[in-house]
């Protein structure tokens, strides 16, 4: 019963879950694939200034995360989740039309606004329907639609890019902002009938797969309270989800100045070492990295769940990406750069899946949707520090160097962090 009802349940819902991740993760960083293609250019942007524009996102996506998470918490994830996806498709898809730096600026951050609570949402939103012994696999499950929609989104993105140039008079990677925020207003629809907010309303599962899976989640969740009963204002206020929070930002300031600056690295290896790529070829390069951290994030998150084990698996995959980055641009090649960089991307992609099974093991109601969309609002202001200040150091120094170094630290301090953390974190038997 207990293999065949948790088959179905991740069948029905991680795939379409990742689906709506792949197109939420894209138009978040397709800015990225933007810059290099001619928007810079168009819009008399310096790397400062495309830098801020990337980051301010997280401005409006950090001051509502904590409310959304706990609407979705009140009204249900199928309406919340649909909410958000027609909100944010609205915004993508205006991107096409921006004039100017002061108007891009405005647009992302009210994409950030638009967004907030999603991720943390789906987060809390598997706990409903997953016990704590396999969260860390399906939520890698989950995430694989980060590496997958920037393997495949810088592909797909620089085809459009390329090939959409003067359609509806518009240069390629306006007409790439129109083409990729469109999905997210279909989905929105899709959401309100696919998703179901419990396993108790769950027409798809039998009576006996409702009870079975009802119950198991019930019976853990009393254990959780019974190991510690933790409020809404205690999970809010903590100085253990504080510092987890700032674990997680550690580790996605490696994830997003990857997100938004790879492509530009990747562009400028033909400066440092004399060759030339064309845009699709630069989209397929920049592919490489996620799709073997996809891989790894899958098997290590497997690895995770079979021991129980938990800091580790989040430490040194951070560990190992941070000590690989800082080197990359110092290597005499563009091949042995981009092994560097794909360190650095499986080490991040790895850490990530089991993070999250550390703040679910002693958090649960309203409690874990605070405590989550805590962690996810404060880790993800490295989402704004991390493209802003890697610009800013391009434009200061001339060179990549000292923005990857400042990755590398972020990265190796976000592993020790949660080594020190997790003794004082994890629930006591």
């Amino acid at each position: 019963m207990s293999r065949a009802t948790l088959r179905k349940v991740t069948l029905r819902l991680v795939p379409f879950l990742g689906l709506l991740y792949f197109v939420n993760y894209l138009d978040r960083v397709n800015i990225g694939f933007a810059g290099p293609s001619g928007m810079k250019a168009d819009l008399g942007l310096t790397e400062t200034a495309f830098g801020l524009a990337s980051g301010i996102f997280f401005i409006g996506y950090l001051l509502l995360e904590v409310p959304s998470n706990l609407a979705l918490h009140r009204f249900g994830a199928r309406r919340w989740i649909a909410r958000i996806l027609a909100s944010w498709g609205l915004v993508a898809t205006a991107m096409a039309f921006v004039p100017n730096e002061t108007v891009l600026y405005i647009l992302r951050f009210a994409l950030g606004v638009a967004e907030a609570g999603f991720f943390p949402g789906i987060l809390l939103y598997l706990t409903y329907w997953f016990p704590q012994s396999q969260r860390a696999r399906i939520v890698a499950l989950f995430m694989v639609a980060i590496p997958v929609s920037t393997a495949l989104g810088s592909t797909v993105s620089s085809l459009i890019i390329q090939y959409g140039h003067g359609v509806f008079g518009l240069s390629g990677w306006r007409f790439m902002f129109l083409v990729e925020g469109l999905p997210a207003l279909l989905l929105a629809v899709v959401t309100w009938f696919f998703l179901t907010d419990s396993p108790a309303q769950a027409k798809w599962l039998t009576r006996d797969e409702k009870q079975w899976l009802s119950g198991e989640l019930a019976a853990e969740q009393a254990e959780v309270e019974k190991a510690g009963h933790w409020t809404l204002r205690k999970a809010l206020t903590d100085a253990r989800i504080l510092g987890l929070a700032l674990v997680y930002g550690g580790i996605v300031y490696g994830l997003y100045a990857l997100g938004f600056f790879l492509p530009t690295i990747i562009n400028g290896f033909q400066e440092q070492y004399g060759t030339h790529y064309s845009v699709v070829q630069r989209g397929l390069i920049n592919a490489v990295p996620y799709v073997i951290g996809a891989v790894v994030m899958v098997w290590w998150s497997r690895h995770g769940d079979r021991t129980g084990e938990r800091a580790w698996h989040v430490a040194l995959p951070a560990l190992v990406g941070g000590l690989a980055i800082p080197v990359a641009l110092y290597l005499g090649n563009p091949f042995a750069a981009m092994v560097a960089v794909t360190v650095c991307a499986v080490g991040v992609l790895a850490a990530l899946p089991t993070f999250w099974a550390l703040p679910s093991a002693f958090l649960s109601g309203a409690a874990a949707a605070g405590g989550i969309a805590l962690i996810n609002s404060i880790g993800n202001i490295s989402g704004f520090a991390a493209p802003y200040i890697t610009g800013g150091l391009k434009d200061w120094t001339g060179t990549q160097r000292a923005g990857l170094w400042v990755v590398g630290a972020c990265m190796v301090a976000a592993a020790l962090g949660v080594l020190a953390l997790w003794k004082r974190t994890r629930p006591q038997p």
